[in-house]
């Protein structure tokens, strides 16, 4: 079955002819709740071969203002404007530019537009999507325009062996890591029989595949998993085909769509909110539910609580958030590419992409952008420790290690969170 769905005719034969493939599960070693280091980096040298940049990091966000996943759309624009702020206080030594567009998701062509406009505009990086496959829609055009693409959100596993020649990354793990957790989570409450109810895209499949494996390898079954297809309105089949295998609990792998999964699920089938479980696409506190719907219920979410300090500051670039997911993922994604133009001294795409492992990993430990460009003035290679966590890249762009917090909904229908786990993705 194919992992890609949506898009133009000529996006998905691009799709395909780079050969995507999802990262083997063995492949890795998963150690959770434990650190383990990467291979030393060195900083890359200045290359001959790199063309001088024009004196100006201009950076470019392709995120959701519309689609299903638009309540993600402010949280990500604002830790982009915070980090711009950031750096232009610290005195980075490029003027900075920013170029915002929608990506709408995989029912319309807007990310492939925007992502045209973006790669015409001269971009050096382009922040986003937020949705995997959305981002599957586009990449192509990142790669050959020169722009590095870095997704704040992006979590299936096909990301890691895509044909990227080093243009695509990511401050989101893969969901290898955020589905281990899922699954350990809901056996680790008792579960024994387990409904899944998912998106039939990358992310959904990825996140699906992952979390059955967790699931399975703590002891516990997966009794019904059933996919929907973005752009579905009505659940009562894949709810009556759940429920007709009486779970234990299920989870709701979802964007939007859960307004209306939801309400088929618990209000009208009955099945209690405290045996639901969320992912990262689907935990906001935006759903206009009775009080009480979602009391008790749980979600998983990469990256580390976002502390007290860094919701105000973001609240002063957009006061009417009322989610912060991802939002240290997209600060994090223009200032470890910023750090990376610093270091090398050159704002141009190819310096750029030539220096983001260098400066996440094995040199001074630093987490502020003033710090950080203190220490690259003075020479030293750094490794930027950022708002969402150590990020830490590997050869593939994606990050080793990452929190992923667990979060509990009260009687209001907002979520407050309960702990984070630490996890290492490290191939042998």
């Amino acid at each position: 079955m194919s992992a890609f769905t949506g898009g133009s005719p000529s996006a998905r034969s691009k799709f395909v002819s780079r050969g995507a493939k999802f990262a083997a599960l063995g492949a890795g070693l998963l150690l959770l709740a434990s650190c383990a280091s990467t291979p030393p980096q060195e900083s890359a040298e200045p290359s001959a071969d790199i063309p001088e940049g024009d004196g100006t990091f201009a950076v470019g966000t392709i995120l959701p203002a519309t689609g299903n996943l638009a309540y993600l759309g402010p949280p990500e624009v604002a830790g982009v404007k915070l980090a711009i702020a950031d750096l232009e206080a610290a005195g980075f030594e490029f003027d900075i530019t920013l170029t915002e567009r929608d990506s709408g998701d995989t029912t319309t062509d807007i990310a492939t537009q925007s992502a045209g406009e973006l790669v015409d505009a001269g971009v050096d990086i382009a922040v986003g999507a937020a949705s995997s496959g959305v981002s599957f829609t586009f990449i192509d055009q990142m790669i050959d325009g020169g722009v590095v693409q870095i997704s704040p959100a992006n979590t299936s596993p096909d990301f890691t062996d895509y044909d990227d020649e080093d243009y695509y990354w990511r401050t989101a793990p893969s969901d290898v890591l955020q589905g281990r957790v899922l699954g350990n989570l809901m056996v680790g409450d008792g579960a024994e029989n387990v409904g899944i109810i998912y998106i039939n895209d990358p992310y959904g499949i990825g996140l699906e595949e992952n979390a059955k494996q967790a699931i399975e390898s703590a002891g516990g079954e997966v009794s019904a998993s059933v996919p929907y297809n973005p752009g579905d309105t009505v659940f009562s089949t894949q709810v009556d085909e759940l429920l007709a295998e009486d779970p234990d609990a299920i989870a709701v792998i979802a964007f939007e769509e859960t307004a209306s999964i939801i309400p088929e699920l618990v209000n009208t089938q009955g099945f209690p909110s405290d045996k639901v479980y969320f992912v990262d696409g689907n935990l906001s506190n935006t759903y206009e539910f009775q009080p009480g719907t979602l009391e008790g219920a749980k979600g998983t979410l990469p990256g580390n609580f976002a502390s007290e300090d860094f919701q105000a500051r973001l609240l002063e670039i957009d006061p009417a958030l009322e989610d912060f997911s991802y939002a240290a993922e997209s600060y994090d994604a223009v200032v470890v590419a910023a750090l990376a133009a610093a270091q090398a001294g050159n704002d141009h795409a190819d310096a750029i992409k030539a220096n983001m492992q260098s400066v996440s990993a094995e040199g001074e430990k630093c987490e502020t952008v003033a710090d950080c460009l203190a220490l690259i003035g003075d020479g030293e290679d750094v490794d930027y420790d950022g708002a969402s966590g150590p990020i830490e890249f590997d050869e593939n762009g994606d990050p080793t290690e990452a929190y992923i917090g667990i979060y509990q909904y009260g009687a209001d229908n907002k979520y407050a969170p309960l702990n984070a786990e630490f996890g290492s993705l490290n191939e042998e």
